[in-house]
C-alpha cells in the first residue's frame, strides 16, 4: 500500500450531543473520538493528515494538536463535500486520498488500508455496511448488476430507497486529482442545503470511474456517534473488547460487564480484577497481582503479589512487590512503596517513599515523607508538611515507631529506631533510638462538675 493523504471531517457540532463539548471530543475509552480515528490512520504510515475544524474549532485544535496534523477551518458549515475541498487544498495533489469521520472511531485500521489499495487503481472506494437499523444514514443504491451507482441521503430518499439496508460509513478513498475535480462540481440542491460528499459516487459512475464497495463485516466497527445513548453502546463494546483480550491473555476479570479501561491495561500471570475497577493512564499490574471491588488506578505500576483493596484509589503511584493496600486507600501522584509495605483503611499516602515493611494500617496521612523500612506509622498520625505557603520534608529513619494521633511538624527529622509517644506534636528533631514524647501533662481536676442543662419550661 502506498502511503495515502488522509483528510478527517470534525466539524460537526453534534447537537444531538447537548453538550457544549465538540462531538468529536467526547471521551471514549478515555481518549476523544477523534483520537481513536488518528490512531487508526496513523498506522497507514500517512504522507499528510488534514483535519477540517469548525464548530469548537480552537478546543479540538487545542486537544488533538500535533505535529502531523494540519488543520483547516470550515466556516460556514456547508456540508461533507465542502470540508473535504477545504482538506484537499493543504493536502497533496497526487496519490490517493482517504476522507474518513471524526466521529466514527472503532474502524480498523486493516480495513483503512483496503479501501486505500482498492482506490490505488483509479477507482473509488467506499466502506460500507448492511445494518439492522439505518434510519438516519445514507443508502448505497446498487445497479441490477451490483455495482454501486449512487449513494442517497435519507432526507432525499424514495421509500423505497429507504427500506435498503446497506449504508454509507462516511470513508472513502480515491485518486486525489479524481475526488478534486468532483467536489469542485457539487451543488447544494438537496434537502439539507448541503454539499454531499456522497454525490461523488454518481459522478464516477457518469465519468466511467469504477466504483467499488468494501462491505464491513463488524457492524460496530462503522459505528458512529450522534448521541450520548451511541456513545455509550461503543464504550461497553470497546470495555469489551478490552476484557476479551485480557481474559484470553490469562487475567481473570470477575465481569466483562464491569470494567472500564480508559487508556492502556497491560498484566502479568494470574493477575485478578474483581468488578467496578478503573483503569486510567497508563497501568500495569505485575505477575499475581489482584484488585479489589470499585477500585481506581491511574498511570501505576503494581508490583508481583500486591493485593489492592476495595474502594483504593491510586495515582501516579509505584508499589513493590507483596504490598497491601487499602480498603478505602488513597495514593497520590510520587507516591514509591517498597515491598511488603501495607497502607491500610483510610490511609493518604502523597509524595512519600516508604521503605520495605512499613505499614500505615489505620487512619493516617504520609505526605512529602522519606519513610524508611519497618516502620509503623501509627492510627491518626499524621505529617504537618504545609506552613500555609510552602511544602516541607519529613524524613523517618528505619525501624522508627510513631504512636497513635501523632503530628509530626516538617521539616522534621526522626532518627533511626525512635519511637514517638501516642499524642505527641514533634516540632524537633526525634534522636535515634531514643523515646520522644511531646505533649501537656495529665491533669485531673477534683473538684469539677460537669455543666448540666437547665430544665425546659412546663
Amino acid at each position: 500500500m502506498a502511503a495515502p493523504n488522509v483528510a478527517i471531517l470534525a466539524a460537526g457540532q453534534g447537537r444531538r450531543m447537548h453538550s457544549a463539548l465538540p462531538k468529536v471530543l467526547h471521551p471514549l475509552a478515555g481518549r476523544p473520538l477523534a483520537a481513536h480515528v488518528l490512531a487508526a490512520v496513523r498506522n497507514l504510515g500517512p504522507r499528510a493528515i488534514a483535519m477540517v475544524t469548525g464548530h469548537g474549532a480552537q478546543a479540538v485544535e487545542t486537544a488533538l494538536a500535533a505535529p502531523d496534523i494540519r488543520f483547516v477551518r470550515q466556516d460556514p458549515p456547508r456540508g461533507t463535500g465542502d470540508a473535504t475541498r477545504i482538506a484537499l487544498s493543504v493536502l497533496p495533489p497526487d496519490g490517493v486520498t482517504l476522507v474518513g469521520l471524526g466521529d466514527v472511531p472503532l474502524v480498523p485500521p486493516e480495513v483503512l488500508a483496503r479501501l486505500v489499495d482498492l482506490a490505488a487503481g483509479e477507482r473509488l472506494a467506499l466502506l460500507t455496511a448492511r445494518v439492522r437499523e439505518p434510519l438516519g444514514l445514507g443508502r448505497v443504491l446498487r445497479a441490477g448488476d451490483g455495482s454501486v451507482r449512487a449513494i442517497v441521503e435519507e432526507r432525499d430518499a424514495t421509500d423505497d430507497e429507504r427500506r435498503i439496508d446497506e449504508v454509507n460509513t462516511g470513508f472513502i478513498a480515491a485518486p486525489t486529482a479524481l475526488l478534486a475535480k468532483w467536489v469542485s462540481r457539487l451543488t447544494p440542491h438537496n434537502a439539507q442545503g448541503e454539499y454531499y460528499l456522497t454525490d461523488v459516487v454518481a459522478m464516477a459512475v457518469a465519468d466511467g470511474v469504477p466504483v467499488v464497495a468494501q462491505v464491513a463485516t463488524d457492524e460496530a466497527s462503522v459505528a458512529g456517534v450522534n448521541d450520548r445513548a451511541q456513545l455509550a453502546a461503543l464504550e461497553r463494546i470497546v470495555q469489551r473488547r478490552h476484557a476479551q483480550a485480557l481474559m484470553i491473555a490469562g487475567t481473570s476479570i470477575a465481569d466483562p460487564e464491569r470494567i472500564d479501561v480508559r487508556g492502556g491495561l497491560t498484566c502479568g500471570r494470574d493477575v485478578t480484577i474483581d468488578v467496578g475497577c478503573v483503569f486510567e493512564g497508563h497501568v500495569h499490574l505485575d505477575d499475581g497481582a489482584s484488585v479489589g471491588p470499585y477500585c481506581v488506578l491511574r498511570d501505576v505500576a503494581v508490583g508481583p503479589g500486591t493485593r489492592i483493596e476495595a474502594y483504593s484509589h491510586l495515582d501516579s503511584a509505584s508499589i513493590g512487590r507483596d504490598c497491601r493496600i487499602g480498603p478505602y486507600a488513597r495514593l497520590r501522584p510520587g507516591t514509591k512503596l517498597a515491598e511488603e509495605v501495607h497502607i491500610g483503611n483510610f490511609v493518604e499516602v502523597k509524595a512519600s517513599t516508604l521503605g520495605a515493611a512499613s505499614k500505615a494500617n489505620h487512619l493516617a496521612y504520609i505526605g512529602d515523607a522519606t519513610v524508611g523500612s519497618r516502620v509503623n506509622y501509627g492510627a491518626g498520625s499524621i505529617t504537618a508538611n504545609y506552613d500555609g505557603a510552602n511544602k516541607h520534608r519529613s524524613i523517618i529513619g528505619d525501624d522508627v515507631h510513631v504512636g497513635s494521633d501523632c503530628v509530626l511538624i516538617a521539616p522534621i527529622t526522626i532518627g533511626p529506631g525512635a519511637t514517638i509517644g501516642g499524642g505527641s506534636t514533634v516540632t524537633g528533631e526525634a534522636p535515634a533510638g531514643k523515646l520522644t514524647v511531646a505533649r501537656a501533662r495529665q491533669v485531673v481536676v477534683e473538684d469539677w462538675r460537669r455543666p448540666r442543662k437547665t430544665p425546659k419550661s412546663p
